[in-house]
């Protein structure tokens, strides 16, 4: 049966509960955030993503001879690459209705909830940190004219305050390494409905490979994050009545972007050859895993 959606307010500016000097840095890094790469990217068409992507990437645009052409197709080419991995995520979410309520845990400027809003017309309540990427949201929300569907909250996903059962599915992306696991589930397993789905996609260090390499150590000082080991996701979901119904290594799937990001002179933040080190070594593994509340 289908939960029916119950009044929510906007709560930009709501005090962020439990809140850790940890988590005020974080807030601290989000809140002055304004890297080209996030938003020279959402500018094209008002979808801010704040992950990686995934897919064959069209290298000619490499060729443009015009620089400042040369700039646009690139900025085009890596959005269209982050805007597969935004779709590929939300087609994991299980069938859902306009009716249904959603949970996207660690929102940043919003591109998730918008995309899952304009694949299943469902309510979404996106969860950031940072007070300004909460406002920023609801802006191009309203900007869209689904500000009545999708709204953006400043609370910690590790205690929202939302109601107990009330979402049909639930997602990290990209956003699991600023918090601990068992936490997290904890949190994800209260706001589902019996037979929810949650989704994630995330970076992670491989546990074959040993201890964190050196260039997942660089890739955690760069974003003031904790990357956990791959093991672990799956220990903290079985703890939370989280139940894997498939697991896909999106590493391959994601060298492209990273190769095409490091030529992108005006795009690139200095991590880019950490992370194409780490997925070519094995040391760290991009992954996407599908979970059933249970």
């Amino acid at each position: 049966m289908t939960t029916a959606p119950v009044a929510r307010k906007t709560t930009t500016s709501a005090p962020v509960p439990t809140q850790s000097r940890y988590q005020n840095r974080v807030a601290d890094y989000w809140n002055a955030e304004e890297n080209p790469v996030n938003l020279e990217l959402g500018k094209i068409d008002d979808l801010y993503h704040h992950h990686y992507g995934i897919g064959a990437a069209d290298r000619s645009v490499l060729d443009e001879p015009d620089p400042e052409l040369r700039k646009k197709r690139i900025t085009g080419e890596l959005h269209r690459l982050e805007h597969a991995q935004a779709e590929l995520l939300a087609s994991h979410l299980g069938p859902l209705t306009p009716a249904d309520r959603v949970f996207d845990a660690g929102c940043g400027r919003g591109g998730g909830s918008i995309v899952a809003n304009l694949r299943h017309g469902c309510h979404s309540d996106g969860v950031t940190i940072s007070a300004k990427q909460a406002d920023f949201a609801n802006e191009m929300a309203r900007k869209r004219g689904v500000g009545d569907k999708v709204r953006y909250h400043h609370r910690n996903m590790l205690d929202t305050g939302f109601e107990s059962g009330a979402y049909a599915a639930s997602w990290n992306n990209e956003s699991t390494m600023y918090v601990e696991l068992q936490l997290l589930f904890a949190e994800h397993a209260r706001l589902l409905r019996r037979g929810g789905r949650y989704v994630t996609i995330t970076g992670c260090y491989n546990d074959s490979y040993g201890r964190a390499s050196r260039e997942v150590s660089l890739i955690n000082a760069h974003y003031i994050c904790d990357i956990h080991p791959r093991s672990e996701y799956f220990r903290a979901m079985a703890r939370n009545r989280l139940v894997p119904v498939h697991v896909e290594d999106l590493t391959e799937a994601t060298i492209p972007y990273w190769e095409l990001r490091k030529e992108a002179d005006h795009l690139v933040t200095g991590i880019e050859d950490a992370f194409l080190t780490a997925y070519k070594n094995g040391s760290f593994q991009y992954l996407l895993i599908v979970a059933d509340r249970v």
